[in-house]
């Protein structure tokens, strides 16, 4: 959950470096929220809540992506990739898996500190 609540607090930074388990944490733990959510407002029959929800953590998960990109040594703009059906959003997915480019990058200093 700490990893969840950290990007949380960093909801606008646009700028440094994301680690892969900060990254995917945040998606698993946002996955998590949004079913339960989902399945509230079924139950309650008014997805005003889940849609609420969405757009709340839609800059946060914008700014972890571009962060995480920044870790693969690439622009926040390759996140255009994913309007390409089908290879823009595996190629995205590769992105997001790849490991972090060691020591530092135009985008600042390693994550993982060493």
């Amino acid at each position: 959950m700490e990893w969840y609540l950290g990007v949380l607090k960093q909801y606008a930074v646009f700028r440094g470096r994301a680690r892969r388990k900060e990254y995917w944490m945040f998606i698993l733990c946002n996955m998590l929220v949004a079913m339960a959510l989902a399945v509230v407002s079924v139950l309650i029959g008014n997805m005003l809540l889940s849609y609420l929800y969405s757009l709340a953590v839609l800059v946060p998960n914008l700014a972890v992506a571009v962060r995480r990109l920044h870790d693969t040594n690439r622009s926040g703009w390759w996140l255009l990739i994913n309007l390409i059906p089908l290879v823009g959003v595996l190629a995205f997915i590769y992105f997001m898996v790849c490991e972090g480019e060691r020591g530092a990058n135009r985008f600042g200093e390693n994550p993982k500190g060493a």
